[in-house]
């Protein structure tokens, strides 16, 4: 039985989940822009940086001026990614909108990405859904390797609904679930969403669907069927996948909205001025959009 939502919520992450992985230096002022232009696409979430060593993500180091240098529009939502407390007290110097935290389903893969386990890493977390709790910000949820981890192979539904369930209850509003390698199929999301849902409120949960394998679209018609009303995304694809060298990685705002707009599901966002955005970014990268909807649209006009 299909629960297609009315409206979908777009959280574009291609400034910070998309940005972060380029090689090439993106300079500050592009990124103003690129956030600026998504805005006026009718984006009402941006992740717009992140508060990490910059050590590790160099790409995210200038987050600070970022923030301090958009024309925040009423309405939009600009987030940033915060790992831990010091990263918090950034992201709050800097006033972004909420924050988020990151988890994994995959004990290997938290082991190898933030050098702890999951019950561990969920610890740390406790104190900065805390803080931010009382400086009145949200917290969003991340969980990684929920459809396979680049470790572990396969991860069980269960695993993901443990985790999901654990940030729901720290006090984050939204769980947002990341197949980070984009190894997940339909009927494998199908059955992890199932897990899931028996724990976590269906409304509470956003799908982050990397598109390595190119199947990205296709479990997202699933989750959308299950009633999944928040749906993670990257302008013109950006962001490549760290353990697929050469694939692609997030899956492209311009092909899940067209997706959308062809059910009949609002989303607020424009697609003449999504590409706007598209363009400009990909030519500051140099290179093509990894969208087909943004390709094929481009090359008609």
């Amino acid at each position: 039985m299909n629960n297609f939502p009315k409206s979908v919520s777009l959280v574009e992450v291609g400034p910070r989940d998309g940005l972060q992985n380029e090689k090439t230096e993106v300079s500050t002022q592009t990124k103003v822009e690129l956030v600026n232009l998504l805005a006026d696409a009718g984006h009402r979430r941006i992740e717009t940086g992140s508060f990490v060593s910059p050590k590790w993500v160099p790409q995210m180091a200038d987050s600070g001026e970022v923030f301090s240098l958009i024309s925040r529009r009423e309405g939009v939502s600009y987030s940033a990614l915060t790992p831990n407390t010091k990263g918090l007290e950034n992201a709050l110097s800097a006033n972004a909108d909420e924050v988020a935290i990151f988890g994994a389903a995959s004990e290997s893969f938290s082991q190898k990405n933030i050098n702890c386990s999951i019950e561990e890493s969920l610890e740390r977390f406790a104190p900065v859904v805390e803080q931010a709790a009382a400086r009145g910000k949200p917290v969003r949820g991340y969980v990684s390797c929920v459809l396979g981890c680049p470790y572990e192979g396969e991860i069980a539904p269960e695993a993901v609904a443990n985790v999901a369930k654990i940030m729901l209850d720290m006090g984050c509003y939204e769980v947002s679930l990341g197949d980070t390698i984009g190894t997940g199929t339909p009927f494998k999301t199908q059955r992890m969403l199932e897990v899931v849902t028996d724990v976590v409120p269906v409304s509470k949960i956003g799908a982050h669907f990397h598109d390595t394998y190119g199947q990205a679209l296709a479990n997202l018609y699933v989750a959308l069927s299950a009633g999944v009303s928040v749906i993670d995304s990257a302008v013109a694809g950006l962001g490549g996948c760290p353990y697929a060298k050469g694939a692609s990685g997030n899956v492209a705002t311009e092909d899940v909205l067209y997706m959308l707009d062809g059910m009949g599901i609002s989303t607020g966002v424009d697609m003449t001025r999504l590409l706007k955005a598209s363009s400009f970014i990909m030519e500051a990268v140099g290179r093509k959009p990894s969208s087909k909807v943004a390709n094929a649209l481009m090359e008609s006009c």
